[in-house]
């Protein structure tokens, strides 16, 4: 299993037909896997070695797609810098793991620069914008037109292929270690599960930093197909691409899937193209779920639930578990069945397996799972334990085999006894018309030792007290699950994934007492 396989492939296939799109940029798979070659050999002209890192720090773009697997066919380790970090934990990442190239774009030149001085490991900046390159940078086009395309190393199987370091949101950030086998099975996986035609087009739009967005890429190479790649996330240019391009799928998070519904000029584009809609990445709330599908009814939906230490994916819940007639419409609130090559059960605190119906951690095992945390082995025992990965998420199966997951652990709130599951008071109080966002966090209280606490973001020109919100949950839930204490804020603090940091929402409340 070597990710540079989908290469080789497209020149024996396809080598005319258009592998990527970025702006006014097209190339062939020909020309494409000819781009990657010569990269190699730029690499390798600086000095990288087998099994060395090299990170990049960029926006999305046909040069980072290029970037991925030039690494990989000069035999390196993909290192994908998180652009939402400081400078310090960005050089934490670099000199963790030894990262001696970085390749950054305009929007983060200076940041390089910058990176030189914070650093210990990084030697060589690489410039992949399109202007001359700031001093003391190599250009990356002028690499490329200088440098001669070299044999691909066929790096494969249990090989290292990417370092991806988590957000760090409780500390310092993990490296995650993919092997070449663990996202190539992945990829597998995702095909199997979710089935594509062979001319379907993808609006790339997720962070390629990101997990979510790197295993998106490999399946649309692997698969042969054609990819739109935007810079960011913006629901303008993602419906503009999609009725330019006839995009036919992409990946979003449930914040964007919401900027996307609510565009005041959605009902004006041609979007009868689009037919799959893949989410994930974060809980999605019931009330944005069922407003996505009356607003783009034309569309597939199919959510994948997974994390960056199994490649990302686990479980996809199908486009028919979402529509209204299927029988089955308890389904819709969970996050579907185990992928092909994933092993999943749900165990006690002991590691105990416990009967369908009851909570517990989700634990996983399979080709996908992480080789380990890069230089944290003590880290690593803990995650991985009898063979299994244990994801720190609560869950149970039900006896169809569909997972749902209730929260995670270190989110639940044990509120005078009783376990509270913060996205079962999440879905209740987002269904009110006037919420636009909430998260549910545990907070100190004398009688009861936790306090359900929710942080709410209205919508313009609406208001709701407390009493309204308890009074509204009380129809779906149990008294002892509704909020205790309300607050409402203009926006939630997000990860670069689109998760909510309940970690740092709940800090300032527990700063002098633990939880």
């Amino acid at each position: 299993m070597y990710l540079t396989q989908a290469l080789h492939k497209s020149l024996l296939e396809c080598p005319h037909a258009t592998a990527v799109v970025f702006g006014a940029r097209r190339h062939s798979f020909a020309q494409l896997t000819d781009r990657v070659a010569r990269l190699a050999g730029a690499l390798r002209g600086l000095g990288l070695q087998p099994g060395e890192r090299v990170g990049m720090m960029s926006l999305n773009s046909d040069r980072f797609l290029e970037f991925l697997y030039g690494v990989w066919w000069a035999g390196g380790v993909v290192n994908p810098v998180n652009i939402r970090w400081s400078p310090k934990e960005v050089a934490y990442s670099l000199d963790d793991c030894d990262t001696r190239i970085l390749l950054v774009d305009d929007t983060f030149a200076a940041q390089g620069t910058e990176l030189l001085k914070l650093s210990t490991s990084l030697r060589t900046l690489i410039h992949t914008g399109d202007g001359a390159p700031p001093e003391g940078m190599a250009s990356y086009e002028g690499l490329l037109a200088h440098a001669a395309p070299v044999p691909d190393a066929m790096r494969s199987g249990a090989d290292l292929a990417a370092i991806m370091y988590t957000g760090g949101t409780t500390g310092l950030p993990k490296g995650v270690m993919l092997t070449h086998a663990n996202m190539y099975t992945n990829s597998l996986n995702a095909l199997a599960a979710i089935p594509r035609a062979r001319d379907s087009v993808c609006i790339q739009t997720a962070p390629m930093f990101h997990v979510g967005g790197t295993g998106l890429t490999l399946q649309v190479m692997m698969s042969l197909r054609q990819q739109v790649i935007l810079p960011s996330f913006d629901e303008t240019a993602v419906l503009d691409a999609i009725e330019k391009e006839r995009g036919t799928e992409t990946f979003i998070v449930p914040t964007m899937l919401k900027r996307i519904i609510e565009h005041p000029r959605l009902a004006q584009y041609d979007l009868s193209s689009l037919a799959m809609l893949l989410y994930g990445a974060a809980p999605i709330d019931g009330g944005l779920l069922a407003s996505a599908l009356k607003a783009l009814p034309q569309a597939g939906f199919w959510q994948i639930y997974g994390m960056t230490e199994l490649s990302p994916a686990a479980t996809v819940l199908p486009d028919w578990c979402h529509k209204p007639d299927a029988g089955r419409p308890n389904k819709l609130r969970s996050a579907g069945r185990p992928m092909p090559a994933v092993e999943m059960r749900i165990v006690d605190p002991q590691g105990q397996p416990v009967p369908n119906g009851t909570v517990g951690e989700i634990t996983v095992r399979g080709p996908t799972v992480m080789a380990g945390y890069w230089n944290k082995p003590e880290q690593t025992a803990q995650a991985l334990r009898d063979g299994w990965m244990h994801t720190g998420d609560g869950g149970y199966m039900d006896d169809d085999g569909f997972l749902f997951v209730v929260d995670r652990i270190k989110d639940m709130i044990v509120t005078g006894g009783e376990n509270v599951y913060s996205a079962e008071v999440e879905n209740a109080i987002s269904s009110m018309a006037q919420v636009s966002a909430c998260a549910v966090i545990g907070v100190p209280d004398d009688q009861w030792g936790e306090r359900v606490h929710a942080v709410v973001v209205l919508r313009p020109g609406q208001t709701l007290s407390l009493d309204q919100i308890t009074a509204h949950c009380r129809q779906s839930i149990a008294g002892y699950k509704c909020p205790g204490s309300v607050e409402f804020r203009d926006a939630l603090p997000l990860s670069a994934a689109g998760k909510v940091l309940k970690a740092q929402m709940r800090a300032p409340y527990w700063k002098h007492q633990a939880r």
